[in-house]
């Protein structure tokens, strides 16, 4: 019984001695790479004015009171930025989350620690007397980023030509710029139209952050039962900014523009009138969204590993989903990987130059070791896009939808489709716990933890089984 006990201690006291070592461990690396992101900020203006002859304004620049120059404004209080009355019909009344300008360095959180009711003042953003302006019109003036304001001005964007040079020119990156028409890629399997008089269902795939439409149709599709595919029609898109979609630099990848792009691409051209939805991860937070606005036309929702985290009363949500997805931690390997993505957005860049800029030649690497026996397109759907989509993406989408999640799960809540959503059970990404809360918030749906399943192979691998599964799904809810 003592030796029992004994052994417990020590088995405590190491777990309490690795954590303090990882958390000492992970202090340094991301301090280093606090100040390796500030040197690559100033390596990139000068290499982006030496090519493209003019500074790329980043979001390592100070907040400042601006109004745009033709009376648009973007305001930014209480954590929340919205833009009112924008230029452009594809930005209007949208939110920017404020991870992009916003995320506090390893050494600047720990002196919050130590100081956290001075902070909490200091970090307070404080909205301005209205100031009466010429002619006796009103305006109000907010602190804002400066480079959201030059992007909106066009300053940066509109001079940049495609692609810039550091995203790839491949013939599959830049397949969107030979058509005038901008709609996203489309992959449609399985019923064509009417059949017997009937019209057939839809079926919408979604794919999630740094993928693409190969996600479903390399898995999914060549499983499908023929009666499925004579009954549903399949359709898989690749999102604003991935695949083989277009990846404007006009963009700030928001969720309106997303939602937008899929009715412009899919919906209305293919004249959806009633539809399954089927989505991963970041496309999770796409499809609420689409059944919020379509609240009679989704049949039902398929959720896989839905980055849905409760955000705690007085927390700032895109903040707080921030440092829940990337907690800044050297281990595991992809927490490190999205906490490097999320925070230091030049750093990031540099792995996209490395990555997405060169995946031609990281596929020709991997079909030559594996002797051509390796099915590539994973790695393809990981780097088909540009470090601006998916930099816009990560934070407008996933951080800065975070305030909306609640009152999505509320409207599907409330509506008669059924809702199932699996999970896998080592999913070192987002845990299981956010299935479990899309459940305490949607009682009736119905969460599947699937055992010896990671974020990926929740499909790859298990194709066949979750085909099988999803056509049970179709057929209790035709």
């Amino acid at each position: 019984m003592v030796a029992t006990s004994s052994a417990k201690m020590v088995a405590g006291a190491l777990v309490m001695a690795s954590g303090f070592a990882l958390e000492a461990v992970s202090f340094l690396v991301f301090s280093v790479l606090d100040l390796l992101d500030v040197v690559l900020c100033i390596v990139y203006k000068v290499i982006d004015y030496a090519v493209e002859s003019e500074w790329r304004p980043c979001y390592c620049s100070s907040g400042k009171e601006a109004i745009t120059s033709s009376g648009k404004i973007l305001l930014s209080e209480q954590g929340k930025t919205k833009i009112v009355c924008l230029c452009s019909s594809k930005l209007q009344l949208e939110d920017i989350s404020d991870t992009l300008y916003t995320r506090v360095s390893r050494v600047s959180e720990m002196s919050r620690l130590t100081a956290a009711r001075l902070a909490k003042v200091a970090e307070q953003r404080v909205v301005r007397p209205r100031e009466r302006l010429m002619g006796g019109s009103v305006r109000s003036t907010f602190r804002i980023n400066s480079t959201i304001v030059e992007m909106l001005q066009g300053r940066v964007n509109g001079a940049h030509p495609v692609p810039r040079w550091s995203d790839c020119d491949c013939k599959t990156c830049l397949s969107w710029t030979s058509s005038s028409k901008e709609t996203l890629y489309v992959h449609t399997d399985g019923a064509k139209g009417d059949i017997l008089g009937k019209e057939c269902t839809d079926v919408l795939f979604i794919h999630g952050f740094i993928s693409s439409s190969d996600f479903w149709t390399e898995t999914l599709f060549p499983n499908f039962s023929k009666d499925a595919k004579s009954r549903y029609r399949l359709i898989a898109v690749d999102l604003l900014g991935f695949g083989r979609s277009p990846k404007p630099t006009d963009s700030l990848y928001t969720l309106r523009e997303h939602i937008d792009m899929i009715e412009r691409s899919v919906l209305e051209p293919f004249r959806v009138k009633s539809f399954h939805i089927v989505a991963h991860s970041l496309g999770c937070i796409l499809a609420l969204a689409l059944a919020v606005k379509y609240p009679g036309s989704v049949k039902s929702l398929t959720l896989l590993a839905p980055p849905y985290f409760p955000v705690p009363k007085g927390e700032a949500s895109s903040q707080f989903v921030l440092r829940q997805v990337a907690p800044r931690r050297v281990w595991p390997p992809i927490a490190f990987g999205a906490s490097v993505a999320s925070w230091y957005e030049h750093i990031s860049r540099t792995v996209c130059i490395i990555l997405s800029k060169h995946h031609r030649l990281w596929h020709f690497l991997a079909r030559q070791i594996t002797d051509n026996r390796m099915r590539t397109f994973l790695v393809d759907v990981f780097m088909c896009h540009t470090h601006h989509a998916a930099w816009h993406t990560l934070h407008n989408v996933i951080f800065g939808a975070a305030g909306k999640m609640d009152g999505y799960l509320d409207t599907v809540k409330e509506l008669g489709c059924e809702v199932t959503v699996l999970h896998g059970r080592d999913d070192e990404l987002l845990p299981v716990e956010c299935s479990y809360a899309v459940k305490s918030r949607v009682p009736r749906a119905n969460v599947q933890v699937v055992e010896k399943a990671d974020h990926i192979t929740i499909v790859v691998d298990r194709q066949k089984a979750f085909a099988r599964e999803l056509e049970e799904i179709w057929v209790r809810n035709c």
